[in-house]
């Protein structure tokens, strides 16, 4: 294994976070000749951060380092730095600059996989949530989706455990180190994704107390790692509302499965699709057709039929999307003599009969 005792080391430095380091890294190349420098070009390069200058000339993170690199090689971690090719390339996208600059990962999961999407919610599940996110990681099943959460109690550990039982790798993204792993409880289940193809990951080195702040802070690679978030379940404030506002401002797609109206555990997602941050999404059909993804496998809801048996209104609408696919309720009425009322009274039934979507923008497309 290659030796990344300066890399950590760097990580260690204080004041210097995921931004600033790799700001240094941009100007030095490399983190070994920060360590090399000479105090007159330190003191230009940091200019009053005296602490800074000292904590390099000193070497004073070199012990800790040190000690996490026997850690990482004893237990076989692999240490993934911004400039190589196994780590993540989604985090280095230009609106995620404050990624980290190194991570650990327990486990051999392709964190560059073509397809990933993180499921959020809740620690306090329904079983509504719970239920909806079996459904619709089974969905996804033999598409080679890999599945991203928190390994936190309620959404995420569901959504673990749905990708494990379909047959998908799921990536546990940790607030602390990989010595211990909160909460104890799902210790068997990070067991068997790690059996299963799974890994655990994080930013944060061994032996470091686990505090409530990292938790938020760890959220950003939760977004950053995927081209997508689902937020299942969640209230107005919490973890989940975090991950999503992080992964809006990273321009990933977001989306929400809705609930029913005055549910607590609803709130948060039925106001992400109300404030148009969030897609409403029903099943794994509508993230593929969001997403432009092909399925690989044959689909088991494929329509069968070759027209549906439609009558009235409804069938005027279809025939008018099979002619003008991409096509808006006002253009739609532009070919009838229905009123917007009624379109969107047949256009609703269309999508209950998963006859037709609506893209983003208010644009109807026939399926």
């Amino acid at each position: 294994m290659k030796d990344y005792t300066y890399e950590i080391a760097l990580t260690l430095l204080p004041k210097v976070g995921s931004s600033k380091g790799r700001q240094i890294l941009d100007l030095v190349e490399s983190a070994e000749n920060l360590f090399r420098m000479s105090a007159a070009d330190l003191k230009h390069l940091f200019g009053k951060n005296d602490e800074i200058v000292e904590a390099i000339l000193k070497r004073s993170t070199f012990h800790e380092a040190e000690r996490e690199m026997a850690f990482v090689e004893k237990n076989k971690i692999d240490i993934l730095f911004y400039t190589e090719p196994d780590y993540p390339q989604r985090l280095n996208h230009a609106d995620c600059n404050d990624s980290p600059i190194l991570l650990y990962r327990l486990g051999n999961t392709d964190l560059n996989a073509r397809r990933i999407v993180s499921v959020v919610g809740t620690r306090r599940a329904t079983d509504y949530g719970k239920e909806m996110t079996r459904k619709l990681i089974e969905g996804l099943r033999d598409e080679g989706v890999v599945v991203v959460s928190g390994l936190a109690l309620g959404i995420d550990t569901a959504s673990h455990v749905a990708a494990l039982d379909n047959n998908l790798a799921t990536v546990g993204v940790l607030a602390h180190g990989l010595d211990q792993l909160y909460p104890p409880s799902n210790r068997s289940l990070a067991k068997r994704m790690l059996q299963q193809g799974g890994s655990l990951v994080t930013e944060i080195k061994s032996g470091t107390r686990i505090l409530p702040a990292m938790f938020p802070v760890r959220n950003r690679i939760i977004a950053a790692l995927c081209d997508a978030t689902i937020v299942v379940e969640a209230n107005r404030s919490g973890g989940a509302l975090i991950t999503a506002n992080i992964a809006n401002s990273y321009q990933r797609e977001l989306f929400a499965v809705p609930g029913r109206v005055g549910d607590k555990y609803s709130e948060g997602c039925n106001q992400l699709i109300a404030s148009c941050k969030a897609t409403l999404i029903r099943d794994a059909d509508d993230i593929f057709f969001n997403m432009g993804w092909e399925r690989q496998s044959k689909h088991q809801g494929e329509q069968t039929t070759l027209f549906p048996e439609l009558e009235g209104d409804e069938a005027t609408i279809f025939n008018i999307l099979r002619a003008h696919p991409n096509i808006s309720m006002e253009d739609i009425r532009d070919h009838t003599d229905l009123s917007l009322p009624k379109i969107a009274t047949a256009l609703l039934s269309l999508e209950l009969k998963n006859l037709c979507r609506c893209l983003p923008g208010k644009i109807y497309k026939p399926l």
